[in-house]
């Protein structure tokens, strides 16, 4: 405090000009309303491949692979029930026969993974695939493709391919082995000729159509691109979540006001400007360039976090489980501080430096600097407010989201520095210093250690610890709100409390509601939904024991099929794009489907159509699509699904959820991989509002 008193002194005997702040306001605006749309279609994994000679009549196909940072490459030979496994493909070989495997080369990283109960095997970084094969004929004709799949943390990518095309002549083959290898194709030429009839049969059997069907719904093509609508969509949800972002730094703001470091200084410093200044109107001039300052201030805050990060890295932050352990602790380091085990501060050099800088300037930088000095000697209070909203918002992903937190938090900051200035009357009803100040740290150290704990499932769910399963997770919470509503009551003391603290009105009402709130979590311990609590408490399917589990399980595989269906039963559909290798598929299946409330929606209220992209049933007649202006053949039912995914949702990787109606249009935004139940809740009741309203 005595620091604070002292830089008000230094500006005592200067005059100041008011600041033009139009182009600083015009800055903060613009970078705060920059929103940064995120593309669906991804390229994680290049590759190149090259046909290199070896000695005498054999040579290797290579496929040599660069792996995008937080994507892995799976390897070869994973079995039928796991993730896509490389493998290689020939559409033609000439001249050559295959010897032996593919093999994979590189650094091999094997991992057990929980949901497909089998020990993986991938490749991070970089990745060499190789198949050795021997020449028959003098010369070649070679037409093949290495089949691979990859995922990261949140997507996989359907089953991807890498193709190489060569004619040449062969070396070091002798004259003597053409008559052989001719007379061995001509063994297999008889087998081929049963071709057609065996793929006559396997018509029969697939239900899948042999082209993109063009049914038809009301004059709309089920397979038109809805790209744009959708984008439309998650823009608008975008700008709704800046807004949430926006209004949760205003309540940060808010709440910091009423800590004992800033509350008091309020008076202080509206009376400074109102005392040295006989002109009143110069005086509310200097305290609006003092709130100003503050929000510059804190926005440069949220810049410098928008930079060091960046957007990859800030939607990185949402499922990575060491940044998660990282956000915990430092949440329980910042209840800690508000309980009064110690106090956060920064260091006293820097505040003595700020006071030998304005010692020597005038003007708008000496009250830049009061405001400055204001930020380092609160930080006790506000830099555990700040640093929970800055985790919460960078595991959202937006770029502009810290700039955004901390330009509502800055606004709330500065508004009663500027309003006591131009009515000084309202200092008076005021609400005086005191020990009420203490209560409100301790109650926010309370809801940190509370949050703390979400961040910390993230990390135990990614693991698959099972140290913080559902039960565990509510009983904790159940702990903490009964702890506080006790607190509240004045049955509990921490070190900074009055000894004759009595509990007032507003705090009896807060410790029912805290109490209320844990009695309410307690049927949760045997699998109640916690509809209240279900974006924060770990999945259903982590309950031991469960009383209300519902299962999920999509009546169609296929898209026309599906859509038929829907327009039959006048319901709106949920196309899950999905794959039978896809992890992530899995785990939003055990986590978000397994909630009764998600379970109950889309049993009863959607068409739940499952399109598996890795699905290798043979197309009754290989299709040829242009797209991007290339020719390409789908062969298989999954490349089919893919193709659609690409052309009409302009997506690549699953699991891709999309709500559309019974005609092929879309009723919201898209979701991806994301264990939020009740964003995804959410998600849902949007699409069944707008398919009403249609």
């Amino acid at each position: 405090m005595k620091k604070f008193e002292r830089f008000l002194l230094i500006l005592q005997h200067r005059n100041q000009p008011m600041l033009q702040m139009k182009k600083i306001i015009s800055l903060i605006t613009m970078l705060c309303l920059t929103v940064v749309m995120q593309a669906q279609m991804v390229d994680p994994v290049h590759f190149s491949s090259e046909l290199k000679m070896l000695k005498g009549d054999e040579a290797e196909i290579i496929f040599t692979a660069k792996i995008d940072k937080g994507w892995h490459l799976y390897s070869t030979e994973l079995g039928s029930d796991g993730p896509i496994s490389a493998t290689f493909n020939v559409n033609k070989m000439d001249g050559a026969e295959t010897v032996g495997k593919l093999q994979p080369r590189g650094k091999e990283v094997k991992q057990f993974d929980n949901m497909f109960g089998m020990e993986l095997r991938f490749f991070e970084g970089s990745a060499t695939f190789a198949q050795k094969i021997r020449f028959t004929k003098p010369e070649y004709d070679i037409d093949c493709y290495l089949e691979y799949g990859a995922c990261n943390d949140e997507m996989c990518l359907p089953p991807s391919q890498i193709a190489l095309v060569k004619k040449g002549k062969s070396p070091a083959v002798a004259a003597t082995a053409a008559p052989k290898a001719e007379e061995k194709a001509a063994e297999s030429a008889e087998p081929e000729a049963e071709t057609p009839a065996a793929t006559a049969d396997t018509a029969k059997a697939d239900t899948a159509v042999a082209a993109p069907a063009t049914a038809q719904a009301g004059g709309n093509d089920l397979w038109a691109p809805v790209t744009d609508e959708l984008n439309a969509f998650d823009e608008s949800t975008q700008n709704s979540s800046l807004l949430y972002i926006f209004l949760a730094g205003l309540v940060g703001g808010f709440l910091a006001l009423l800590t004992p470091c800033v509350w008091p200084i309020i008076p202080m410093t509206v009376s400074f400007f109102l005392k040295r200044n006989k002109d009143r109107a110069k005086a509310i001039r200097e305290a609006v360039t003092y709130g100003i300052s503050i929000v510059v201030i804190y926005v440069l805050l949220g810049l410098v976090v928008t930079l060091l990060f960046g957007a990859s890295a800030l939607n990185a932050l949402s499922t990575n489980a060491v940044f998660n352990i990282f956000f915990c602790l430092l949440l329980v380091v910042f209840a800690a501080s508000f309980f009064g085990a110690f106090e956060i501060t920064l260091p006293s050099s820097w505040s003595n430096k700020i006071d030998q800088k304005s010692e020597n300037t005038s003007g708008l930088l000496s009250i830049f600097l009061m405001a400055f000095t204001l930020t380092l000697v609160s930080f006790s209070c506000t830099g555990p407010i700040i640093g929970f909203l800055l985790v919460a918002v960078s595991t959202q992903g937006s770029i502009v989201g810290p700039t955004l937190g901390m330009l509502g938090f800055a606004i709330a900051l500065a508004i009663p520095f500027t309003l006591f200035a131009m009515f000084p009357s309202l200092l008076k009803s005021a609400p005086k210093s005191g020990g009420w100040m203490n209560v409100v740290k301790v109650v926010l150290g309370f809801i940190e250690l509370a949050f703390a704990l979400k961040f910390l499932s993230v990390a135990d769910l990614a693991y698959g610890w099972h140290i913080l399963d559902r039960e565990v997770f509510v009983a904790l919470w159940i702990v903490i709100f009964g702890l506080l509503g006790i607190y509240l009551l004045g049955w509990l003391k921490f070190p900074h409390d009055d000894d004759d603290r009595r509990t007032n009105v507003p705090q009896f009402f807060l410790a029912m509601i805290s109490l209320a709130f844990a009695i309410y979590m307690v049927p949760g311990l045997w699998g109640a939904p916690l509809k209240a609590i279900s974006a924060f408490a770990p999945p259903m399917n982590t309950q031991d024991f469960n009383m209300h589990e519902k299962s999920v399980e999509a009546k169609y595989t296929d898209y026309d099929l599906g859509m038929a269906a829907a327009r039959a039963e006048g319901k709106p559909v949920m196309v899950d794009f999905t794959g039978f290798g896809c992890v992530n598929c899995r785990k939003m299946e055990a986590a978000v489907w397994t909630d009764p409330k998600v379970a109950d929606i889309l049993n009863k209220d959607y068409v739940l159509i499952s399109l598996y992209v890795d699905d290798k049933t043979p197309l009754p007649e290989p299709m040829q699509v242009e797209e991007n202006g290339q020719k390409r053949t789908l062969r298989t039912v999954g490349d089919k699904w893919s193709y659609l995914q690409r052309t009409k949702v302009g997506a690549n990787t699953q699991p891709f959820y999309v709500l559309l109606d019974n005609e092929g249009k879309p009723l919201a935004g898209s979701r991806s991989y994301d264990e939020d139940i009740q964003e995804y809740l959410n998600f849902l009741q949007k699409g069944l509002d707008n398919y009403r309203n249609r």
